[in-house]
This record gives C-alpha cells, structure tokens and sequence, in this order.
C-alpha cells in the first residue's frame, strides 16, 4: 500500500487514515504517483494549469482533470457524480497528493494550448 515518496513525508496514522476514507482510490492514487504518472500543464502567461494524470490499465489512458472538483476518467462521473459513492476518483486524488509532495513533471505550455486541450474534454 505504500509507496517511497509517501512514506518519506507521512506517519503510519496519516497513511491509514487516508486510507480508511478513500480506501481502493488511495492505493491506485500512491501507485500512479510513485510511478510518476502526473504532469502538471502550465500555460503561459496566465498561470492556469490542470493536471494529467496516468491510468493504471494496460493502455496508459490520460485523464484530464483539476485535483479538486473535475476528472474526465468514467469513475468521476460513475462513482463520484452519479452514485456518491467515492469523495474523488484516484486520478484526482494522484494529483493532490503529487502536487502536495512535489512528485509531478512540469509541462509549460501557452494559453492557447491550454485551450486547446481543455476544449477537448
């Protein structure tokens, strides 16, 4: 359940409390980020930025999403929206936890590109 760059920053009863409240979501969410699966786009000269996080299947999808309140993957709409099931996909909670470590790659983009690839959510 653990992965390096969690264990350097957190107490056994952070990780178990993180645990019991996002239960499969937090360990899905520690793989994607010790395998350095977000990236945070940037645009420039605005500062916006959304993250890109990696999926766990065999395709390596790339989902799209703003750490708190919007992922593009099937289990946001699913889990989260529809059935009120989970507090956040993995995806989301990747990025919080990434951007709460440092542990994302930064992409610098324009505006423009930002746009771009946020009109094709």
């Amino acid at each position: 359940m653990r992965c390096l760059s969690l264990v350097l920053t957190m107490n056994d009863d952070q990780l178990w409390t993180l645990h019991f409240l996002f239960g499969k979501n937090f360990e899905g969410a520690t793989r994607i980020v010790d395998q350095r699966g977000v990236n945070k786009i940037s645009a420039h000269p605005s500062g916006r930025f959304i993250f890109q996080v990696t999926g766990e299947s065999r395709r390596k999808d790339q989902y799209l999403c703003f750490a708190e309140n919007f992922c593009a993957c099937h289990s946001f709409f699913y889990d989260v929206v529809n059935r009120g099931e989970q507090l956040c996909c993995k995806h989301q909670l990747a990025a919080r936890l990434a951007a709460s470590l440092g542990s994302y790659t930064e992409v610098n983009v324009s505006d423009e590109e930002l746009a771009l690839l946020l009109s094709r959510i």
